[in-house]
C-alpha cells in the first residue's frame, strides 16, 4: 500500500479549509486500485508508474476528496467509482461529468491480489464509505474514522449520531488490530479508536 499527499483547499457550505490528504494506492506490479483523488492528479499518475488502474475509488464526495477525480481518469483511463448519495457533491464540483459506477454496499472490488469489501458508513457524508482487506487486515475509512475519533459532522449533509453508529455498528466489529488509513493525518486501529466511539454513542444516546 503506497501513501500518495496532496494539498489543497476542502470547500463546504461558503467556507474553505487548507488541508492536507491522503491518496491510497493499492495492488501489486502489474495493477492498482486507487482510493480517492484530491487536488493534483500528477502525483498520483506519477505513483502509479504506468501500472493498470483498476478503479479510482472514492470514499466521499466532499471536494477535497474528488476534485483531480476526472484529470485522473483522463490521464490512466480507468473509471470513478462513487457512491450515489453523494451524487450532489460531485455535480458541484465536476458539472458536466459523471462517475462511471455507483458504489455498491456489499460488493468486493479487487485489485493486485486485494479484496476490500465495501462497507457503507454514512454521517460525514450521505454516500461515505469504507474499504475492508479481510486478508491484511487493513480498512480504508476515508473520513469516517480518524486517528482520534469520528470524522467532523455539523456542516451541510452530516450528523453525528449517523457516524457514530456507523462506526459502532460496522466498524468495531473488525478485529482489534485492523489497520485504519485514513483520508487526513496518521494511521490507527480499530482497537485504538474503540473506547472513544463508544464512550460518544453512549453520551448521544446512539
Amino acid at each position: 500500500m503506497e501513501l500518495v499527499t496532496t494539498d489543497g483547499l476542502f470547500k463546504l457550505d461558503g467556507g474553505e479549509w487548507e488541508v492536507t490528504n491522503n491518496i491510497w494506492i493499492v495492488g501489486d506490479d502489474s495493477e492498482v486500485v486507487v482510493f480517492d483523488a484530491a487536488h493534483d492528479h500528477q502525483p498520483i499518475v506519477d505513483a502509479i508508474g504506468g501500472r493498470r488502474v483498476r478503479q479510482i475509488v472514492l470514499t466521499h464526495g466532499h471536494n477535497d476528496h474528488i476534485n483531480a477525480a476526472v484529470a485522473l481518469r483522463d490521464a490512466v483511463d480507468a473509471p470513478i467509482l462513487l457512491h450515489p448519495d453523494d451524487r450532489m457533491l460531485w455535480d458541484e464540483v465536476h458539472r458536466g461529468e459523471s462517475p462511471d459506477r455507483d458504489i455498491e454496499p456489499g460488493t468486493t472490488l479487487r485489485a493486485g491480489g486485494h479484496e476490500f469489501s465495501v462497507l457503507h458508513t454514512p454521517g460525514h457524508s450521505p454516500g461515505c464509505c469504507c474499504f475492508h482487506d479481510v486478508e491484511t487486515g487493513v480498512l480504508m475509512s476515508g473520513d469516517t474514522l480518524f486517528c482520534g475519533g469520528p470524522g467532523a459532522t455539523g456542516r451541510t449533509y452530516s450528523d453525528e449520531p449517523t457516524i457514530i453508529a456507523s462506526i459502532r455498528d460496522l466498524l468495531l466489529p473488525l478485529p482489534e488490530d485492523t489497520v485504519v488509513h485514513t483520508g487526513h493525518g496518521d494511521t490507527t486501529t480499530v482497537g485504538a479508536e474503540r473506547e472513544g466511539v463508544l464512550d460518544r454513542a453512549a453520551e448521544l444516546g446512539v
